[in-house]
Formats: structure tokens, sequence, C-alpha cells
């Protein structure tokens, strides 16, 4: 971090645009902050929304969850499908929900082998 660039980009974020074996990230240190600010403000925005949809609706805190990647993923998206794990995510520890099952699946539209 330099005096001018005071954000902390935390490395669960940074490794989303670390490629396979490289140690250089595949973003600019301020294209990179500015992606996770987005996405740390959209799993804060999210925490009410989600919350409310889970008690509303009587679903489970995995498929709100579940519902949220899809919302962050339909078109026009802000964001890429593996920001939008990361979002969903770092919601679930806002929420101090689990996500064992979240992180087990494969992102939506991502074929499994």
């Amino acid at each position: 971090m330099t005096e001018e660039f005071q954000i902390h980009i935390p490395p669960s974020f940074m490794a989303l645009y670390l490629l396979p074996g490289k140690v250089k990230p595949t973003l600019g240190l301020r294209e990179m902050a500015g992606r996770y600010e987005l996405c740390e403000d959209l799993a804060n925005l999210l925490t009410d929304k989600a919350a409310n949809m889970q008690f509303t609706l009587g679903i489970t805190e995995e498929l709100a969850l579940q519902q949220c990647e899809l919302g962050l993923l339909a078109e026009p998206s802000v964001v890429s499908p593996v920001e939008a794990r990361w979002v969903v995510c770092r919601l679930a520890e806002l929420l101090n929900w689990p996500m064992d099952q979240l992180l087990q699946a494969p992102p939506p539209g991502e074929s499994v082998a």
C-alpha cells in the first residue's frame, strides 16, 4: 500500500485475479481496488435484502445466497462470475450464514466435468 493508496484488498479477492502458478495479478492495483470496492459495496447492500428474502419466503440461508448469486449474474451484470461468487461468500460472512454448500458448488453457468 502506498500513501496515496489506502485501501486494503483482502487476499481472497486478489486471488480472483491470479492465474495458476503466477504471483502477479492480471489487473492493476487501481482497477483491482475499484472492483473490490464495488464487490464489497454489493455484499453490504445485499445483507438486508438476503435476510429479508430468507425470512419472508421461508427459504434456507443457502437458497437465499444462491438467489443473490443468480441475481448478480443476470444481464446486464456488473460483476464477473468469480466476483459474484466472492460477493455472496462475503455476504454469508457478513450475515454469519454457513457457506459450505456454496463453496462446494460450481458457479452458475460453469459446467461440471
